[in-house]
Order: structure tokens, then C-alpha cells, then sequence
């Protein structure tokens, strides 16, 4: 069996015909024997894909010969070929669905006056530099932090992206307007967002690591400013990015360290689970006690 791959990506550029862009994406994974997820609005392209490293070669080359592509970042990890269930790509109002698909504007260069990207080493040269100014701010799910985070990162009350600009505006972090704020996601895609949401709304010194997690986690693994798993939308749920990695999540039946999520007993309820591996083992831990109006994002992908 071929190396399995999986690749994690997102360009923002403005696309004048998304069906169009979707259906030339559809075809080129079929032929290439591709899974995985990819969303496309008008904004640009967000997707993460499993399958043979040579196809994937294949496929990430194909799509960089299209101009708006061709500076997209494609992040590589190690797959299992089990990943995805299937390919699904779709058309969306936004990439990421903050439910303001007006909030941010688009051209060539990418999002306009988003945060400003930093380098792995620049986040640790401003928090050298800054000291205790500087504010780490999760730009995810506050599930997804329960088992990594960046050390003392201030872990928004939020269940779905819908939730952020209701957050943002509450007041909650109108102390943190003046301070430098380091917003960071997966990989990278929430928080073009994000900081554009942030700024618009009178936050005057607002950065978003280049890469996300995923580049800052191949750069300093756990030796530096992160902690924990690293939680991922596919099969595979949390990776790690060495193996000095702490757990910091705790089992929801028994109090335990735990970084593994399991799927709630009900399968028609789209939440999760935080167990360690002998509470997972009882049915009773698994049974249904969730809000099932709440859907959690299953296609966010960065």
C-alpha cells in the first residue's frame, strides 16, 4: 500500500464562479481517488483531503495552476487512508461559517485588513519582546481547547464559529483592545476571520500565526508557547505533536487526564465526548444528555 497523506489548506482569493471552481474540484479528486472536505464560496477554496501521497502531489499541482491558488500554503501531516469516509465538496456563503458572510472583503493578496501574519518564530520573538502584554486568543471551538492550547490563552465561550462576532461584541475583551493580541486555529483559515471581525471592531493591535497550530507545532513541537493535543475535523480526532506532549484534558466520567474525544451513544447527536480509554469502555459514559439543537461544525477545517 502507497504512503498516506493528508493535507490541510485554504486560499482566499475572489472567485467570480464558484459552481464552476466546485465542479472542476469534484472531477480532479474523483480521478485521483481522493476524500475529504472541501468548501467553496466566493472568497476562495477551503479544504482538507486524505489519499496516496502521489495523488495528492498530483492534485495539489493541478490546483496551483490555477492563479488565485497558486500562493496557497498546503500543510502535510501523515494519514492512515481512513481519515474520510468520502469526498463531499460544496458551495458555501463563507469558507468558515461565522454567519457574516459580508464581514470581510477579499482581493488578489487575501483577506483585507486582517491581522498581521506571523512567522512561528515571530510570535516568540513578540512574546520575548512583550512580555505579559501579549494576549494568546483561541479562535476555535471552546471544546477544541480542552486539550491544547497555547499556555494561558484566553479560550472564548463559544460552542460554534455563529458564535464568535455575538462573543467579540458582548464586551467580555474590550480590556484587551490596546493590548497585542495573537489570535491562532488550526490552520490559520478562522483566524483570517477573526482578526478581520476583531479589528473592525476597534481592536488596534491583532496578529494571527501563519500557518496555524499545525506550522507553530512542527516548528517548536512542546518545547515552547503551546500545550497539548492538537484537536483535527477527521478520524483521527487529535494528533500530538511530539511525544513529550502534556495532556492537559480531563475525562468527563472520571476527572482523569485524557485527549480523547468519542462520539456521543446517540448517532443522530453531533456532539462530543471527552473519556479516558476505561470510562470509554462503559456504555453508560456514552449516553445521550446533549442539546441536539446545537449542531457542532463538522466540515471547519482550520
Amino acid at each position: 500500500m502507497e504512503l498516506q497523506k493528508v493535507i490541510l489548506y485554504y486560499g482566499f482569493t475572489p472567485l467570480h464562479d464558484p459552481e464552476a471552481t466546485m465542479l472542476w474540484q469534484k472531477t480532479l479528486c474523483e480521478s485521483l481517488g481522493l476524500k475529504g472536505r472541501i468548501i467553496i464560496s466566493k472568497h476562495g477554496i477551503n479544504g482538507t483531503l486524505g489519499g496516496d501521497m502521489s495523488a495528492l502531489k498530483k492534485y495539489v499541482k493541478a490546483t496551483k495552476l490555477y492563479p488565485g491558488f497558486r500562493k496557497i500554503d498546503f500543510k502535510w501531516s501523515d494519514g492512515t487512508g481512513q481519515e474520510f469516509p468520502r469526498l463531499s465538496v460544496k458551495v458555501r456563503p463563507e469558507l468558515v461559517a461565522f454567519g457574516h458572510p459580508d464581514e470581510i472583503k477579499v482581493d488578489e493578496q487575501g483577506v483585507v485588513n486582517g491581522g498581521k501574519h506571523l512567522k512561528p518564530y515571530e510570535v516568540d520573538k513578540l512574546v520575548e519582546e512583550r512580555g505579559e502584554e501579549v494576549m494568546f486568543f483561541d479562535g476555535r471551538n471552546a471544546y477544541e481547547a480542552k486539550i491544547g492550547k497555547f499556555k494561558d490563552a484566553v479560550v472564548p465561550d463559544v460552542e460554534t464559529s455563529h458564535d464568535f462576532v455575538a462573543e467579540i461584541e458582548s464586551g467580555k475583551y474590550d480590556h484587551m483592545k490596546d493590548k497585542p493580541v495573537v489570535t491562532y486555529c488550526t490552520g490559520g483559515i478562522r483566524c483570517e476571520i477573526l482578526s478581520a471581525v476583531m479589528i473592525n471592531r476597534g481592536f488596534k493591535e491583532v496578529y494571527q500565526i501563519d500557518g496555524g497550530i499545525v506550522k507553530y507545532g512542527k516548528k517548536f513541537g512542546d518545547a515552547s508557547h503551546w500545550e497539548g493535543s492538537l484537536y483535527i475535523f477527521d478520524g483521527r480526532m487529535a494528533v500530538d505533536f511530539t511525544e513529550d506532549a502534556k495532556k492537559i484534558g480531563e475525562c468527563q466520567a472520571c476527572g482523569e487526564f485524557s485527549n480523547q474525544f468519542r462520539n456521543c451513544g446517540d448517532i443522530s447527536c453531533h456532539n462530543l465526548i471527552l473519556l479516558c480509554d476505561p470510562c470509554a469502555a462503559k456504555p453508560a459514559n456514552l449516553t445521550c444528555t446533549h442539546d441536539q439543537t446545537r449542531q457542532r461544525d463538522k466540515e471547519l477545517i482550520g
